[in-house]
């Protein structure tokens, strides 16, 4: 499987690194490829170390402002235009996607995504990996747009919320083999 992952490229302390080594040694040993935004920095370097580390494949897609932070020994790298471009090559390059913690541009690649999803123009399972709780906000904010009519399908049918990586890669596996 090819998995997106949006993250953040911050350096983090261990509640949030360790469960990211945790996903990515088992997405590398489970012989899988890592499509993410390129960087070698924060956790987003924690996360191409893991995969890696265990086996599997690197394929990145930095931007040219960001081209200086990208890793150099990848799989396949490649350099977008914008960001408009980036999130495009991430998704084309993915079978599915995982939302990981992350800032503004973590949320903006989330909200694409299920975006395009709500609009039936993928089919791309996706899940938002609540590490540390750290999307409970967020996830009662989802409900709140089912409960309240914003959204034109179940909240089950466009994300799947898991606080843990083994069952996050278990739903990713069912969802795309079903």
């Amino acid at each position: 499987m090819r998995i997106c992952v949006f993250l953040s490229a911050a350096d983090l302390d261990e509640r949030y690194t360790g469960p990211a080594r945790d996903f990515a040694e088992r997405l590398g040993k489970g012989g899988h490829t890592l499509v993410w935004g390129g960087s070698d920095v924060g956790l987003m370097k924690v996360l191409a170390d893991g995969v890696q580390d265990s086996g599997g494949r690197l394929v990145g897609v930095s931007v040219g402002f960001l081209s200086d932070k990208a890793r150099p020994d990848t799989d396949e790298m490649v350099v977008a235009a914008d960001l408009a471009e980036r999130k495009k090559l991430l998704l084309a390059k993915a079978d599915a996607v995982v939302v990981m913690v992350g800032g503004t541009g973590t949320l903006d690649e989330a909200t694409e995504i299920l975006e395009l999803k709500k609009h039936g123009h993928t089919a791309k399972p996706i899940v938002l990996l609540n590490t540390a709780g750290f999307y409970d906000g967020l996830k009662q904010q989802f409900r709140r747009m089912e409960d309240e009519g914003f959204l034109p399908l179940p909240l089950a049918d466009l994300v799947h919320f898991s606080d843990e990586p083994a069952e996050a890669l278990a739903y990713l596996d069912s969802a795309i083999h079903a």
